[in-house]
């Protein structure tokens, strides 16, 4: 997503730098002496709970260096960054991707009061202090980065986290009781490993298929020969960025109602919410009225990178006149 905000902004006449990994694959002017902790671990096997601080670490103060050169600092990063910024803080924008309503956020919030903050949600931006209310972006991705696919699908799909927040054995149980195949991709969870090996893998078989991670290549051939995304949520989902992705390929979802879900999913235009697995057994019954092509539509009318590059660049442009 940020990578897709940054060419999007460059397209729309904005001079970017991007603080990140040596290794990004970017054509984005790129500022970054260590490698990304995925690199680390691939080449060390294992390495210390400590080094994504290290990593961050050596970011900021790549960024404090350079701090003097930026009308604005976007910052997608945790904590340490506010802190840093100090009187720049009134021209920087930071964007949350994780829930906003738990202690570690209420603590943050409280000692930044000041800090501006970019909710990728209404839903997520309740939980905000008024005073860190910069606006509502919703997220985007690049325009052509999957293609539309005419359906009607193969089986079902479910991409996401192996985890309780995310429930794929919610997904399965609605694919098997439908009479459907589903094909489920993700990570497993690093906080919660044992949720996979209890909860998911003994709903497997020949018709509940699990494909592990996947690059975008893989991920839109699996979107676009889907019938329909399942998205089971069981948390206050911040965004859920597989959802347009979905879209993108004209793939209808069904979303548990939580969080953002009614502000991405269209009821009866680009999918269902539901509240159930049974509300999820209805909708599959009903998923051939959606129409592919208008899901499709709908996703380059709202969820564009250069909607996102436009709608950031209009509060950078608000916070500049402060």
């Amino acid at each position: 997503m940020i990578h897709d905000l940054c060419v999007a902004l460059q397209r729309s006449g904005v001079e970017v730098t991007l603080f990140g990994p040596s290794d990004s694959a970017t054509d984005v002017p790129l500022v970054g002496n260590l490698p990304s902790l995925s690199s680390l671990e691939r080449k060390y096997g294992s390495v210390p709970p400590s080094i994504p601080a290290v990593l961050e670490a050596a970011r900021m103060e790549d960024l404090r260096l350079r701090l003097d050169e930026f009308d604005i600092v976007h910052c997608h990063g945790e904590f340490f960054h506010a802190a840093l910024l100090g009187e720049k803080r009134r021209h920087s924008l930071t964007t949350i991707h994780w829930r906003v309503d738990e202690l570690d956020r209420e603590l943050f919030f409280g000692a930044f009061p000041d800090l501006p903050v970019a909710a990728i949600s209404a839903s997520q931006e309740s939980g905000l202090l008024l005073s860190n209310r910069a606006g509502v972006v919703h997220h985007g991705i690049e325009r052509d980065r999957y293609r539309f696919s005419a359906g009607p699908g193969r089986h079902l799909a479910f991409i996401g986290r192996m985890t309780d927040q995310k429930r794929p054995d919610t997904a399965i149980r609605v694919a098997t009781a439908a009479g459907r195949a589903i094909r489920l991709a993700g990570t497993v969870d690093v906080g919660n490993p044992l949720y996979f090996e209890r909860e998911v893998k003994p709903l497997l078989s020949n018709d509940a298929v699990y494909v592990g991670p996947l690059g975008d290549a893989a991920k839109g051939e699996l979107l676009g020969q889907a019938e329909a995304l399942l998205f089971p949520v069981d948390w206050p989902e911040p965004f859920g960025l597989v959802m347009i992705e979905a879209m993108a390929c004209g793939t209808p979802v069904i979303a548990w109602d939580r969080g953002s879900v009614r502000e991405v999913v269209e009821d009866g235009v680009t999918g269902f919410v539901v509240r159930s697995e049974e509300e999820a057994l209805a909708a599959l019954a009903r998923i051939g009225s959606i129409d592919r092509a208008g899901v499709r539509r709908r996703f380059e009318e709202r969820f564009t990178s250069d909607r996102m590059a436009a709608d950031y660049v209009a509060l950078y442009r608000k916070l500049l006149s402060h």
